[in-house]
């Protein structure tokens, strides 16, 4: 437990014992154990992360029947919600994130679909503000970004069917790396698409260099950190597969691959500023991203030179032109029809372009 050095930090200690009393007073047998382990996790004490000892026994208390991982999931959320305290709104999204790195696989699937609604934002955090003290305000900002981060990082891992980089969700993991090469060149760019949607907004961050002093923000960081080499990962299998079929990419795909590529390439430099320990796995996915872009610039090149149209203009008084293509052939014809219009007419049939 860290000092108490402020004012602030007293009445933060007695708001935590009497939230504690409070649960024993009117909690049910079954839920005050429950309770009391999500205000372990989540006190009012400054800049100290949840003791790992108490987020251990939270994760134990939710591996157990469904309804008690329900009402677990239902008491965190409601200390989230109720709170205006930016400590204590952290360390609860430090909870959530700690249930989808190493929960139990029930907990995580009573997390997943909470509310039953589901929907876009459903932490409702984005208008969280503690105007407090100077030093609260910027950690308001740090809650609204780190709740949009959860957001993403159960929106990506619906996508991949597993709770990305999760201890309990290994084994599905490894089975769809088994896999991989049997997937849908579309689900591979989706898959992709997600993943990169993730680590943009790990690159959204407030100022990283507010972190240095500060346990809590710091715990945020290793377990971003963590997520981060858990996606590349991710996208280096799925770019590596995707290397082998550019040729047989749909248009559409080829498009989405691209933006992905250049999209993730754009995250670069936060990246390398957020976690400067250069790892083997992110250099090789560097090395991939540039060695992809510029195949897939030479096979736009390709496909553009096999399907080059060329506009024609006509000036006014002179002699129009009349190109028809197909393939790489090229016929001109002459035509006095439309002398006077400055503008090309182009018409497309069965595979044909031609140019009036």
């Amino acid at each position: 437990m860290g000092r108490i050095t402020t004012l602030r930090d007293l009445i933060g200690v007695i708001k935590d014992k009497a939230s504690a009393s409070k649960a024993a007073f009117v909690s049910t047998p079954e839920t005050i154990s429950l309770r009391l382990a999500v205000l372990r996790v989540t006190t009012h004490m400054p800049s100290t992360p949840p003791n790992d000892n108490h987020i251990s026994a939270l994760l134990a208390l939710g591996d157990s029947s469904r309804s008690t991982a329900s009402a677990l999931i239902s008491s965190l959320m409601d200390r989230l919600h109720r709170t205006s305290n930016s400590t204590v709104a952290l360390k609860c999204l430090l909870t959530l994130h700690h249930i989808i790195k190493r929960g139990p696989f029930i907990l995580q699937d009573q997390l997943s679909i909470f509310p039953a609604a589901g929907g876009y934002n459903y932490l409702k955090l984005s208008s969280f503000r503690d105007g407090a003290t100077a030093f609260t305000w910027v950690l308001s900002a740090w809650v609204r970004w780190y709740a949009r981060y959860i957001e993403s990082l159960l929106s990506t891992s619906r996508v991949l069917g597993y709770f990305l980089g999760s201890t309990s969700c290994s084994m599905e993991r490894d089975k769809q790396e088994e896999r991989i090469s049997s997937f849908l060149s579309q689900d591979l760019v989706r898959d992709i698409d997600s993943l990169v949607g993730m680590i943009e907004e790990i690159c959204k961050g407030p100022d990283p260099s507010f972190v240095e002093g500060n346990e809590l923000l710091y715990e945020v960081i290793s377990l971003l950190s963590n997520d981060y080499l858990s996606a590349v990962n991710e996208i280096l299998s799925r770019l590596s597969e995707l290397n082998l079929r550019l040729s047989g990419l749909s248009f559409a795909e080829s498009v989405e691959f691209v933006c992905a590529l250049k999209r993730l390439e754009d995250c670069k430099e936060k990246l390398s500023l957020l976690f400067p320990v250069k790892k083997p796995s992110t250099e090789n996915l560097w090395v991939l991203v540039s060695e992809l872009k510029e195949k897939t610039d030479k096979l736009k090149v390709y496909k553009e030179e096999k399907k080059l149209l060329t506009w024609g203009k006509c000036d006014k008084g002179s002699e129009s032109a009349r190109f028809v293509m197909k393939r790489d052939d090229w016929v001109q014809f002459s035509s006095g029809r439309l002398g006077g219009n400055k503008l090309p007419l182009l018409v497309v049939e069965s595979g044909e372009a031609t140019i009036f």
